[in-house]
């Protein structure tokens, strides 16, 4: 299984540079957090389109590709914000919704149908994510359920699964009419080119910023770029559905260092409910046709 290889590299650098971005970028702006890692993957996607082979482009691609730039930036920027406001293992652990969604947006514009296992999926992610919310230290079966809409990072990482849904299909789509390497260097070479000119044009970033960390920069541009390399190949050589939820295992590396890097609390409720949310979408791998 390449794929699932790929999807577990991609699961990896995502939760590292989530850490990674959130130890060393949080006292800037949400905005200079956000554009620290796209600024310095910029170099590396630039330099790959240099020794790629331009395949033969047609309506479909240009017309997905358009699309894709607004439905990634508006994510990824209140994907940083999110994180940055509130714990990670309260954060990253509602991304495993994007499967799901996955399976509505799959229906929509595949006419894909999820069966009984997949229903039990997006069963058990709901009880993970139910989970992830109980305090010990109040019995009460709706503080969950309360916290849900309390926490302005949970919320809004809700909201940035749900567009993921449809970017990820659409990505898979323009990559079908294109080539991986071609898509992926290319689409993020130019959204992070536009938002980080946006950015400045609207002064909500300062050039002199980025270059006070430049090792720090280079490392979480490399992550970015190893995110964005192996999400293209894994999600190109299987239904994305299935690829974004091993993805999702940045679900548990994510707690696990949130834990271990930030001592956030609760982290032992909090991590059993991100591994149900987990087994969740392992079930719609494994199980669901």
């Amino acid at each position: 299984m390449t794929w699932f290889t790929f999807a577990f590299l991609t699961a990896l650098s995502v939760a590292i540079h989530d850490t990674w971005v959130k130890k060393w970028f949080s006292h800037l702006t949400a905005y200079e957090m956000f554009v620290f890692p796209l600024l310095y993957s910029l170099p590396l996607t630039l330099i790959s389109l240099l020794f790629i082979n331009v395949p033969p482009l047609d309506r479909i691609f240009y017309i997905t590709f358009l699309i894709s730039l607004p439905l990634n930036a508006v994510p990824f920027f209140m994907y940083i914000k999110a994180i940055k406001i509130s714990p990670l293992s309260l954060t990253v652990p509602y991304l495993a919704f994007t499967p799901v969604f996955i399976i509505a947006t799959g229906f929509l514009m595949l006419n894909e149908v999820p069966d009984i296992w997949g229903i039990a999926g997006i069963a058990a992610v709901c009880i993970g994510s139910y989970v992830l919310n109980i305090d010990p230290k109040k019995r009460s079966l709706s503080d969950p359920f309360r916290a849900v809409f309390k926490e302005t990072g949970s919320w809004m990482m809700l909201i940035v699964s749900f567009i993921f849904s449809f970017s990820a299909v659409l990505g898979k789509l323009a990559i079908l009419h294109s080539s991986v390497m071609f898509f992926q260097m290319s689409f993020f070479a130019v959204l992070n080119l536009l938002i980080i000119i946006i950015f400045l044009v609207f002064r909500k970033i300062r050039l002199k910023t980025f270059v006070e960390q430049p090792v720090k920069g280079m490392v979480a541009g490399v992550l970015l770029y190893c995110h964005i390399l192996f999400h293209g190949y894994g999600i190109s050589m299987t239904k994305a559905a299935y690829m974004m939820s091993v993805k999702r295992l940045s679900i548990v590396f994510g707690v696990i260092f949130g834990g271990l890097v930030f001592h956030e609390e609760n982290f032992l409720m909090r991590f059993l409910g991100a591994m149900l949310m987990f087994s969740g979408a392992v079930m719609i791998l494994l199980m669901a046709k």
